[in-house]
């Protein structure tokens, strides 16, 4: 048994492609990919719930290993471009989170709840008086 493990690890690692896919240059930043899509995905929520503390850290974090992945041997590039989406994104959700609750964002966005509220209501009233007239029509 050792022997045929032995002889499929040779195989794997002489094949330049399946040995960088069974390296951790390979598994490390496929498996860190999660949070960079889960920084884009964010952006289309609320900005209400973005958190500053936790997006300056990750941006951090992902700046650091940016600079990791290209001081390694050989370069993970893969690693570099992983982090490089993560702490754009996380720079993207840091703008919205500064805009919403110091640069008057948080005020706009309730003007903007209020007034579609407003749409909303008029909208109502219409279609009642749309279907009162209606109603009259066929009535007659």
């Amino acid at each position: 048994m050792a022997a045929a493990v032995k002889a499929l690890n040779a195989k794997i690692r002489s094949n330049k492609y399946l040995d960088y896919f069974c390296s951790t240059h390979f598994w490390g930043p496929a498996s860190n990919f999660g949070i960079p899509l889960a920084a884009v995905a964010d952006m289309s929520k609320d900005p209400e719930i973005i958190s500053g503390r936790m997006t300056l850290s990750l941006s951090l974090y992902s700046a650091v290993f940016m600079r990791y992945s290209l001081a390694v041997t050989p370069k993970n590039y893969l690693l570099f471009g992983c982090h490089f989406i993560n702490c754009s994104s996380q720079i993207v959700q840091g703008y919205r989170f500064l805009n919403y609750w110091n640069f008057g964002g948080r005020e706009l966005a309730e003007k903007g709840k209020e007034a579609a509220k407003a749409v909303e209501l008029k909208g109502k009233e219409a279609a009642s008086a749309v279907q009162e007239k209606a109603q009259q029509v066929v009535g007659k």
